[in-house]
């Protein structure tokens, strides 16, 4: 396919995003409106929006590609999530709603002091600017692959391009811009999704019903791996155990996701979010399983040879874009775009949001919208988006595995002492020593890494999955115990 068609496209697409947050910013693009969309965000909006941010370029096309070598054992991990959404829904919403939270660390000073508080907020801030690098990395070296090789254009210029796009949309508007955008990019990622199984199947000569009977009856349709506890990743307890804590921390504890559920008037409201947000987000991880099957199907067929790929993350664009026609190709971008960019966009408000209240004290100014105020968060949110692109740059030189293992590796120890952090602040009335906060929340994940690389894998037979999260937050919950001064006293509760 023509990379002038495809660079024609996103020119196209960016269009329609900066007149959304033209129209979206006109009336009022102070620090309310950037934080939390000034708290009357409509629950169906978030919930509909929150599916792109959530799914990202790495399901729409990591997940697909590891099918050829995980079959649909994915989906187990998909279920943890969805029992984790509950939780977030009926635990940690109520929380943040009773104490009027716009940064969700601002918990840990609450309960804990300030050292655990700023430990907090910085945790997301490495963790997501981390994550959201991977994920937009994903997207650009497809973009480099197949549209700006062939301009000669550089890879630090097309992720310059994204970053300096991506920052014209939201750097007024701010969440309550992305609650529109966000819900626009679901729209064309759901749309992308429904459309490529059309084209695999009609280029497969098969219905669309034929299409799913062929998936169904196929070797990838497996779903549960109970075998071999110890050794396979892929185990269903270590998959949906993982998944349930991997979607705690990196959702529930995560200023990106959550400040869009903090935009809604009520508890009510947010927890409608959340219950319909998680019933989309398993049907649609169904389908993007299918598409995997479906495109290895389509590969055997077509006598296309999968192990000369780079990476199995290449299958879906090489198939949409070089042996499907213009149409597909054409869907395919659009639906990924839609994803990494929905992603991306949060994020980087997010991070802005964080930063600002978390680091700056803009909560608690005389005036948050005051004109020097909004001009400094404008200096913040450059200076995110310069911080991401040096990020991936890095990330480009020094990653060779995929993507999608790599984000949520990469997670369980970023995130695992924000859960061991909010788990013990929770669940249980003890004091921490505030001071001794930040140390073990570096040496909690160091220490596992270690145990993990020169004990675990060179010794035993046991391979650590998604799990790694949970004895993260384990090991910083009894280091913080261990080091704790004891018990609150009993006439105060624990938050």
């Amino acid at each position: 396919m023509s990379p002038l068609i495809l660079l024609t496209f996103l020119l196209v697409y960016f269009g329609l995003l900066l007149g959304v947050a033209y129209f979206t910013s006109r009336k009022s693009s102070d620090n309310s409106t950037f934080f939390v969309a000034n708290r009357n965000s409509k629950w169906y909006m978030v919930a509909f929006g929150m599916i792109g941010t959530a799914l990202s370029g790495v399901t729409f096309i990591s997940v697909p590609g590891a099918v050829g070598h995980t079959n649909f054992s994915y989906f187990q991990f998909v279920l943890g999530n969805a029992v984790g959404f509950v939780m977030i829904a009926y635990v940690l919403l109520p929380l943040y709603y009773r104490m009027n939270l716009t940064s969700i660390y601002t918990y840990l000073e609450e309960r804990f002091g300030h050292k655990s508080y700023k430990s907090g907020a910085m945790i997301f801030l490495i963790s997501r600017t981390i994550g959201s690098a991977f994920r937009l990395y994903l997207v650009a070296i497809i973009l480099q692959k197949f549209i700006f090789d062939s301009l000669q254009v550089p890879f630090a210029v097309t992720i310059a391009i994204c970053l300096i796009l991506i920052w014209m949309y939201t750097n007024k508007g701010g969440l309550k811009t992305i609650i529109i955008t966000d819900t626009l990019q679901t729209f064309f990622l759901l749309l992308a999704v429904v459309l490529s199984i059309y084209f695999m199947a009609d280029g497969l000569g098969i219905s669309v019903v034929e299409a799913f009977e062929k998936v169904k009856n196929s070797s990838y349709s497996s779903i549960f791996v109970w075998e071999d506890l110890l050794g396979d990743k892929n185990h269903f307890l270590k998959n949906f155990i993982g998944g349930i804590f991997v979607t705690i921390a990196m959702t529930g504890l995560d200023q990106d996701l959550m400040q869009k559920n903090l935009s809604m008037s009520t508890i009510g409201e947010a927890q409608k979010n959340m219950l319909t947000f998680t019933s989309i987000f398993v049907v649609i991880n169904l389908f993007f399983l299918a598409v995997g099957a479906l495109l290895y199907i389509y590969a055997a067929e077509n006598n296309i040879d999968v192990s000369a790929l780079r990476t199995p993350d290449y299958l879906y664009p090489e198939i949409a874009l070089n042996y499907l026609s213009l149409a597909p190709g054409i869907i395919f971008m659009m639906g990924l775009t839609a994803a990494t960019f929905a992603t991306t966009d949060s994020a980087l408000t997010a991070l802005t949001t964080s930063f600002c209240v978390d680091f700056l004290n803009f909560n608690k100014k005389a005036n948050p919208n005051d004109p020097a105020l909004v001009r400094q968060r404008n200096w913040v949110h450059v200076g995110f988006s310069v911080l991401m692109l040096v990020v991936i740059l890095i990330f480009r030189i020094l990653n060779d595995d995929s993507v999608v293992t790599a984000i949520f590796v990469a997670a369980s120890y970023t995130y695992g002492p924000l859960l061991g952090l909010f788990a013990l602040g929770i669940l249980t009335r003890y004091r921490v020593n505030d001071n001794l906060v930040p140390l073990i929340c570096v040496l909690s994940p160091v220490i596992l890494f270690l145990i993990n690389y020169f004990l675990i894998v060179p010794h035993t037979t046991y391979r650590i999955g998604y799990e790694l999260i949970v004895y993260n937050g384990f090991l910083t919950a009894l280091m913080l115990i261990i080091t704790s001064p004891g018990k609150q006293h009993a006439d105060t509760k624990a938050l």
